[in-house]
């Protein structure tokens, strides 16, 4: 078995798209696509359900990933042990985080590691920041950016980067009547305000704690995926909206938001990196955590 091809099945295991698996791995459809059916072969069952039009792992694929994911990390642990003769560290992490947060948070330790540690490849994805640490848990990345929940999994270690207040915003202008550009004061007058909240994650729980407090039923006119759409779509006049203040600073729709004074405050997130415990053993991840200590 190949380690290679280890890798391209897991690539398409997180994509399920043979085109996006395809350019991540950077070889032909058709190669990865043999390289996967002769995988197949080699097990004797079929690793993905595929048609014109879908991807999908089978059962016996899903079982798969935990074993190609735990042979890859080895795999790159050994390699290092093996070859490496001198001080510098030499291989790939992966990395994942919001946008706001790759250039709020990460931009600064990139550029330290970087120069710390040049022998060491970065892998960078962005996405909904609410996926974060289930990327973790499932192996998908070695490291991620999150706000830390009320409570999260033991085999998981949060190193804190920062605390962020939660604010409550409206458009700077008033475009629909009941859309206020000042903070209601009445139970009837929140209840009446399209909200637009995330779908879920640690601000979406501390918002519906505070309304709960204040005997409010919000009324909800859109959840959205990531916080940068939440600004968006209150600058355009469709809502008041909660979102940290790390997001509203480096938005380019600062000028177009009101921060509104709301008492009593949203309590605050804090910030930080998550890996497993596991994860640490490995000297390329344990070098990167350790920015945070410097």
């Amino acid at each position: 078995m190949n380690i290679k091809i280890l890798k391209h099945f897991l690539s398409l295991a997180d994509n399920l798209h043979f085109g996006r698996a395809s350019d991540e791995c950077h070889i032909s459809i058709s190669a990865l696509s043999r390289n996967i059916r002769q995988l197949e072969d080699e097990l004797g069952v079929a690793l993905f359900n595929r048609d014109n039009r879908t991807v999908t792992l089978t059962q016996e694929g899903r079982r798969f990933v935990d074993y190609a994911r735990e042979t890859s990390s080895q795999w790159n642990l050994i390699r290092h042990e093996l070859t490496d003769n001198s001080d510098q560290l030499k291989g790939e992490i992966s990395l994942y985080s919001s946008v706001t947060a790759s250039y709020s948070f990460f931009y600064d330790l990139l550029k330290r590691f970087r120069i710390a540690q040049p022998g060491i490849e970065i892998k960078l994805r962005t996405g909904d920041p609410e996926h974060a640490i289930a990327h973790i848990l499932d192996g998908k990345e070695d490291i991620t950016i999150a706000a830390r929940p009320p409570s999260f999994s033991n085999s998981l270690v949060f190193n804190q980067i920062a605390t962020s207040p939660l604010l409550f915003i409206a458009p700077i202008e008033q475009q629909v009547p009941n859309v206020p550009t000042n903070s209601p004061t009445t139970v009837q007058e929140w209840s009446d305000i399209p909200m637009i909240l995330s779908e879920g994650g640690v601000s979406r729980k501390r918002v519906e704690e505070w309304f709960s407090e204040k005997g409010i039923t919000p009324k909800i006119y859109a959840q959205v995926t990531g916080n940068e759409a939440i600004v968006s779509m209150v600058s355009l006049g469709f809502g008041i909206g909660v979102v940290p203040k790390i997001v509203l600073e480096n938005s380019p729709l600062l000028d177009r938001i009101k921060v509104l004074d709301v008492q009593p405050e949203l309590a605050p997130y804090d910030i930080g990196l998550f890996a497993l415990k596991k994860s640490l053993k490995n000297p390329l991840v344990e070098a990167f955590w350790n920015l945070i200590e410097e």
